[in-house]
């Protein structure tokens, strides 16, 4: 195989190992079988080019046509001419598909559906990034820049993922660019007709030595080349089909906690508006949480993620607060007065196991947390977040939270906030339209206090004022967003709660958005089960002697809570800490009053009967003990793979100044042992062997680039002096090895070094890749030997089916 299409073969493989990254993407891999045989079959074409000779201009756009080809054979066979040529009605087919395509990545969740719009641009995207990769490491011999379009290719998909594509698969990125730099300096070095090779194959003083002559200067590092690319190719298709998908969800892998150890650390700010467009526009209603509380009405348990408080003019976005550690029993609501009636429940949650982010979904306000793991508390919000990746992912726990239920008239008679909640709360941007303020103004015209104007604005949006309920709208939540819901009147949640807390706090209302889930649908077992299309948003406006309050102004969504109703009830809410706990929590198999109950009521919790406490698992399986095993060799491989070029160069080391041999040729191999040894060491120093020059020129460049003096500046010397005796004198001298001298200069190179080359040459040796050359020649010569033999017996059947029989007829 030629040097380029060496390279060929490892460009192809990082750009299927960078593509691994978008995996994760879609919920199917069938697509990226296609891209692979596409990319083979491009990278094919350009190596037939580069050996006509064409121009590398012309091979590039060669391969560019072909590639625009195989896209029409399997994405618009039926509007191409021929089946098989591009045409105008074939562009228009692209057209319609990447534009269904865009619109299907802003509505799906992680991982979306693999349809044909996707599948273009993931095939698409893979086939040009491929054709970057090879025109610029292979057509122009320039492998360094096409790091660019591979990291480009990561960088989508951990984009698109927010953060899922993990570090697995930019490990895999990684290597697969390392791989091409590998083979492109392979290449260039045996242009010069002679290299450092591995162990020695003949008795031969110049065999010994490492040096090769020119007719097989070429051989090693084209078998080389060939291994590596091999090996590259069967990484990039196995490895990305067997690691597992990174599933996203709900403001998945957002909002990390930052800070280690017990004491401070702060929360950075995530906008959830994407994921929770695409949750609610999921195909599949996939069961997020399962939970048991002991109250006998759910309509009001909405399970709150993160409080939005912030507003730029561009998105609204949690503050980045101080967190600390979980305390044994929450802090008193903020501006909670003891006159509210507030009733404490009980609450037992489990996460299905797909599902994975940050922030732990909790009643609001809660009082008390249980659960196990990394996990931190945020004050302002009442919010926990996990800690050095902790996640939701099944994870278990019980809340204790409060149903506080105000009266209109403490609403109503709630004094000032205090001057900084007002300030904080109550903040616009200056790009905020006029028109959200003077709507602000109509719609409340008449009210006589804040608790009026909040919910005559609620009673606007969800039904005076002519808003309708859609979650294909465009998502938005800067300024202009807000202007254009306000004059279109159409929209989801996002748009409802986003609009209302900017005109609450036009008109002096603290208000922030909360984002979360809503009660969920009753089970015939008496738990709640929570999908995706529970995934919600709705305002909190803060009255003094109540605290935050939940106003609910999405039509058709949740429920419009009783203090902002004409009449409240008037009974007496239950006390469900009478409810009898259940001590197990797995569910009973008997079953339950509810049984009969229509689904709207369940939903409400209007059915009736005490509900169990306890923990009720969620009907997705979890992880799978497969997973289990492949995270913990993933582990065991990312602690041990890092040593390995450590403990290769520590056993070169040994066996090269081992003793052996008491003949000439033995202490002649000694000596050139030691003189590899010495060489190596300064490679790991950063100084590069250089092949051209005699020992004597050798070992003085060793010395002024290591700043090598005194005793391990003349033991170079003597290694050289002894090598030239080896290597020219007609009858050497022993030089009884260089074992002492080898060590000498390695003492003077690292006490010349800095911290980070020190390091550097322990944990990272250059010259450990010699191994891997070694490796490869060992692997060749069995191959040879395993042809010859092979040869052999086929010739000697051959001579005995030729033999004449001495038979009889």
């Amino acid at each position: 195989m030629s040097g380029r299409g060496r390279l060929a073969l490892c460009a192809m493989a990082a750009t299927l190992m960078a593509a691994g990254a978008l995996l994760p993407l879609v919920d199917k891999a069938s697509w990226f079988l296609t891209a692979v045989l596409l990319v083979a079959i491009q990278a094919g074409v350009g190596a037939l080019a580069r050996r006509v000779p064409l121009a590398r201009s012309l091979t590039v756009a060669v391969q560019a046509f072909v590639a625009l080809v195989m896209l029409t054979v399997v994405f618009a066979m039926d509007a191409a001419i021929g089946g098989v040529l591009p045409g105008p009605e074939a562009f228009r087919e692209f057209g319609r598909l990447f534009t269904s395509g865009a619109e299907e990545v802003g509505r799906y969740a992680i991982p979306a559906p693999a349809t044909e719009g996707i599948r273009l641009m993931l095939v698409g995207g893979v086939l040009l990034i491929g054709l970057a990769v090879d025109a610029l490491a292979v057509t122009f011999r320039s492998a360094a820049p096409a790091g660019l379009p591979l990291l480009a290719l990561y960088s989508v998909a951990a984009g698109l993922s927010q953060g899922g594509a993990g570090w697995l698969w930019f490990l895999l990125a990684a290597s697969g660019y390392l791989l091409l730099l590998l083979a492109e300096g392979r290449d260039r070095l045996s242009q010069w007709g002679r290299v450092f090779g591995g162990a020695p194959r003949t008795g031969s003083r110049t065999a010994a030595a490492g040096f090769e002559t020119a007719g097989g200067s070429a051989l090693a590092p084209v078998r080389t080349g060939r291994r590596i690319g091999v090996l590259a190719l069967g990484i990039a298709l196995v490895v990305p089909a067997a690691l597992p998908a990174l599933d996203g969800g709900l403001l998945a892998g957002t909002g990390a906690g930052k800070g280690s150890g017990s004491g401070g650390g702060t929360i950075s700010a995530v906008n959830p508006l994407v994921s929770l467009q695409n949750s609610l526009n999921q195909p599949e209603d996939r069961e997020v949480l399962r939970y048991r509380t002991n109250t006998d009405s759910t309509r009001d348990l909405y399970l709150r993620i993160v409080a939005l408080d912030q507003f730029d003019g561009s998105a609204w976005k949690s503050s980045e607060r101080r967190i600390e550690d979980v305390p044994d029993r929450l802090p008193r609501p903020q501006g909670l007065s003891p006159d509210v009636r507030a009733t404490e429940i009980n609450s037992s949650v489990s996460a299905a196991g797909w599902y994975s982010q940050s922030y732990l979904p909790m009643p609001y306000p809660a009082t008390q947390v249980d659960i196990g793991g990394r996990w931190r508390y945020e004050p302002a919000g009442r919010t926990l977040v996990g800690d050095r990746g902790q996640t939701t992912r099944g994870v278990r726990y019980t809340v204790s939270s409060l149903i506080v239920r105000p009266t209109a008239e403490q609403l109503a008679a709630a004094s000032p906030p205090p001057a900084a909640m007002l300030r904080e709360y109550t903040k616009v941007p200056d790009s905020l339209p006029e028109v959200v303020s003077s709507t602000a103004l109509d719609v409340t015209r008449g009210a006589s206090n804040d608790y009026e104007r909040a919910v005559k604005l609620q009673d606007w949006f969800a039904a005076e004022g002519g808003f309708t309920y859609d979650t294909q709208v465009q998502s938005g939540s800067g300024t202009a967003a807000i202007a254009r819901f306000l004059r279109d009147k159409e929209g989801f949640c996002v748009h409802f709660s986003f609009s209302m807390a900017a005109m609450a706090r036009t008109l002096g209302i603290p208000a922030r958005v909360a984002v979360g889930f809503t009660p969920g649908t009753g089970q015939s077992d008496g738990t709640m089960s929570v999908g995706l299309r529970d995934a919600h948003a709705w305002p909190e406006l803060y009255f003094e002697g109540v605290g935050w309050t939940r106003f609910e102004p999405t039509p058709t969504r949740g429920s419009v809570p009783d203090y902002t109703r004409a009449q409240t009830p008037s009974g007496e809410a239950s006390n469900p800490a009478e409810a009898e706990p259940s001590t197990s929590s797995v569910p009973s198999a008997a079953p339950s009053a509810t049984d009969s109950c229509p689904a709207q009521s369940r939903k409400l919790g209007d059915c009736g009967g005490p509900a169990q406490q306890g923990g009720a698992g969620p009907t997705d399986p979890g992880v799978s003990a497969g997973f289990v095993i492949l995270v913990a060799l993933g582990v065991a491989l990312a602690v041990l793979v890092p040593l390995v070029p450590l403990l290769l160069r520590s056993r070169t080391r040994s066996r090269r100044l081992g003793s052996g041999g008491r003949t000439s040729a033995d202490a002649a191999a000694r000596t050139l042992a030691g003189w590899r040894e010495i060489t190596d060491s300064a490679w790991d120093y950063g100084i590069a062997p250089d092949e051209s020059q005699t020992p004597r020129k050798a070992a003085a460049r060793i010395v002024r680039l290591g700043g090598l003096e005194g005793a391990s500046a003349e033991a170079v010397h003597r290694a050289a002096g002894a090598v030239e005796q080896v290597l020219y004198a007609p009858r050497p001298s022993d030089a009884g090895g260089l074992a002492e001298e080898a060590q000498r200069v390695r003492a003077g190179l690292r006490a010349a070094a800095g911290r980070r080359a020190r390091l550097r040459a322990v944990l990272a040796p250059r010259s450990a890749v010699r191994v891997v050359w070694a490796m490869s020649e060992r692997w060749a010569a069995v191959s040879n030997r395993w042809g010859a033999s092979r040869w052999n017996l086929n010739r000697w059947a051959g001579a005995l089916r030729r033999r004449p029989s001495r038979q009889g007829g």
